[in-house]
C-alpha cells in the first residue's frame, strides 16, 4: 500500500486582524534540515500563529536552506546562530549572540537526532559499536539537557516551554532503528527530568512522538519506505501524518493553551502507537 499524504487545513488560522495564538513568543528552533523537515513544519506554524523565531544551523552547507525559510516566513535573517551540538561552547554562543537580539527565550524546540548511518541498517547487535552508541546518545538526547542549561536563563520567569521530538521506537522495536531506538528512550527521559527539576521556575517540557514521516533524516534508515507503508496498514486513520499535522500540535504544546501541560509525550501518529497487532485487511 502506497502511503498518502492528506492536508488538513491550517489550525489556528487568522481571520482578519485576529492575531495568532502565539502573538508575542519569541522561539528558538533548533534542528532544521530542510524546508521539508519536521522542524521546518513547527517553524511554519509557529510563523502563521505570530510567533518570532531565531535558528541555529549545523554548519555552513544548511545555512543557506535555513536562511531560505528564515525569508520565507518573514523572520529576521540576522537570527541564525551557527551550533554544532556536540559542542557546549557554540551553545553557549547562540543564548549569548541572541541575547543581544532578545530579552529572554519563551520557547525552545529541540529537533536533533543522529546516528551513524551504518549503525541505521541491519541487526542491532551487528551494527552497534561504543563509538556510535556514545555518538548518538550525546548528539540525541544529552543535547537537550546541554541547551536547556544553557538556555535557562533566558527563559526563567516567561512560563516558558521546551519541546522535543521522539519517535515510538523509544519504547518499542523498530527493524533498522538500532541504537537510534535507545537515544529516543533517553531523550523521553530527559523530557521528563527536566519537566520535573524545571517545572517549579514555570518551564513546561514537552515531546511529541511523530509518525513516520518522510524527511531529510528519515533517509538514511534502512528500509524506511517499509516502516510507511506498515504506518498506513495499521494506523486507524489508514494514512500517514504530515510535517504541518505535527507543527500544528506543536504551537499548541507550546503556546498558552497548554499552560497545564507538562513531562507528557504526544503522539502523532494517525494512531499507530495504539496497536498491538495488525492483520492483513480480508
Amino acid at each position: 500500500m502506497t502511503p498518502i499524504s492528506v492536508k488538513y487545513p491550517a489550525f489556528g488560522t487568522t481571520l482578519g486582524n485576529h492575531m495568532g495564538f502565539m502573538a508575542g513568543k519569541k522561539a528558538l528552533i533548533v534542528g532544521v534540515a530542510s524546508d521539508r523537515s519536521i522542524a521546518s513544519g513547527i517553524a511554519e506554524a509557529f510563523a502563521r500563529e505570530g510567533a518570532e523565531i531565531a535558528f541555529t544551523y549545523q554548519n555552513d552547507k544548511l545555512k543557506s536552506r535555513v536562511e531560505k525559510l528564515s525569508a520565507r516566513l518573514g523572520q529576521n535573517t540576522d537570527l541564525l546562530f551557527p551550533c554544532d551540538v556536540t559542542s557546549d561552547d557554540e551553545i553557549d554562543a547562540v543564548f549569548t549572540e541572541l541575547g543581544k537580539h532578545w530579552d529572554g527565550i519563551d520557547v525552545l524546540i529541540h529537533s536533533v537526532g543522529f546516528a551513524p548511518r551504518e549503525q541505521l541498517a541491519g541487526g542491532f547487535t551487528e551494527s552497534i559499536t561504543r563509538e556510535g552508541y556514545a555518538i548518538s546518545h550525546d548528539i540525541s538526547a544529552y543535547s537537550l539537557a546541554a541547551l536547556a542549561k544553557a538556555g535557562l536563563p533566558m527563559m526563567e520567569g516567561r512560563d516558558a516551554a521546551i519541546l522535543a521530538l521522539t519517535y515510538d521506537a523509544a519504547t518499542k522495536v523498530v527493524p533498522n532503528y538500532n541504537v537510534m531506538g535507545l537515544a529516543k528512550a533517553s531523550l523521553e527521559s530527559c523530557v521528563r527530568f527536566l519537566a520535573a527539576d524545571l517545572g517549579p521556575k514555570g518551564i513546561r517540557v514537552n515531546q511529541i512522538s511523530a509518525g513516520a514521516v518522510k524527511t531529510l533524516a528519515a533517509a538514511g534508515i534502512g528500509g524506511f519506505r517499509k516502516m510507511q507503508n506498515y504506518a498506513v496498514k495499521a494506523a486507524p486513520l489508514r494514512r500517514t501524518v504530515t510535517i504541518e499535522e505535527i507543527g500544528n500540535a506543536a504551537a499548541f504544546l507550546c503556546s498558552d493553551l497548554a499552560s497545564g501541560i507538562t513531562g507528557e509525550t504526544t503522539f502523532v501518529d494517525a494512531g499507530v502507537n495504539i496497536m498491538g497487532m495488525v492483520f492483513d485487511e480480508e
